[in-house]
């Protein structure tokens, strides 16, 4: 890839492996600066030799409510300063809403959503203040369907998917953008490594959709059609857009899943239009 006239500094979230560090590489690749932020030490030396001096580890685990703000700040001052922010750092659970843990719950929350909530707000000042930048929040095709077996995945999702939408509106005055990326199934360790399974097991639903969806996940892995190479471009060609989209679906199956989605729900609400309506106060 070319390097283009105005680099941009990036902050991702989680580039061990997956989308952001795949992100990573293409940015770099551009002659952009990225600050990664990763959850082990040893895993820091490597990502900064991917490009020395525009590649830069912060250490830091998103669900450390008191690390996020002097990371973003360390992140601020090794690039300079943000243009592009990506929250991607996150994790699969897995299981029926019955079967997940109170503490399994609260945890995935904690990630996939209060995580990316925490390190977007400790940098909005910095963008509101420069008037620029694009966030970019890394949801899923389950944070617009909620696929029996990963209900709690799914909370987390639609969540991030809610509060990034809210936020397109609130920061649109201040030249910021944000665009929710859901992709379908990508060749990242979503469905191995880093996927995570509710302890408890309800024979109920063993046999069941969810049940056997559930036990049937960790055989995807590797059998993903998405490659998340192109994801990363993707999600440049739509920050060079002029006008980048709120929503990215990513994946031809993602794209019929949520395609059909939005078709069933525009269906029922037909079917239930005369019941939606007649709820008012008779008219005077």
């Amino acid at each position: 890839m070319s390097q283009i006239p105005h680099p941009k500094r990036w902050l991702i979230t989680g580039v061990s492996s997956g989308f952001g560090l795949e992100l990573a590489r293409a940015a770099l690749a551009r002659g952009d600066t990225v600050v990664g932020t990763l959850r082990q030490r040893e895993h820091a030396d490597s990502f900064e030799k991917l490009a020395p001096g525009r590649s830069h580890a912060v250490v830091l685990d998103v669900t450390r409510a008191d690390d996020i703000g002097p990371a973003v700040q360390q992140a601020v001052q090794k690039a300079g300063g943000i243009d592009v922010l990506v929250n991607n750092a996150g994790y699969g659970l897995f299981g029926v809403v019955e079967e997940v843990s109170d503490a399994e719950g609260r945890h995935v929350m904690e990630t996939n959503f209060f995580g990316a909530l925490a390190v977007t707000r400790a940098l909005l000042p910095h963008m509101r203040e420069q008037r620029s930048g694009h966030i970019f929040n890394i949801t899923s095709v389950a944070g617009v369907i909620g696929f029996p077996g990963c209900g709690l995945y799914a909370a987390s999702k639609f969540a991030l998917e809610g509060a990034s939408e809210a936020l397109a509106g609130e920061l649109a005055p201040f030249g910021v953008r944000v665009t929710i990326v859901e992709p379908g199934g990508f060749r990242t360790k979503f469905a191995g490594g880093s996927m995570r399974q509710a302890e408890q097991v309800l024979q109920a639903y063993v046999d069941t959709p969810a049940g056997k969806a559930r036990k049937s996940i960790s055989r995807y892995d590797g059998h993903q059609p998405g490659d998340p190479a192109k994801a990363a471009l993707a999600i440049i060609t739509a920050l060079e857009a002029p006008e980048p989209p709120l929503r990215l679906v990513l994946g031809a199956d993602g794209l019929a899943m949520v395609r059909g989605k939005h078709e069933g729900v525009l269906k029922e609400l037909v079917e239930w239009e005369s019941v939606s309506v007649n709820t008012a106060f008779p008219a005077p």
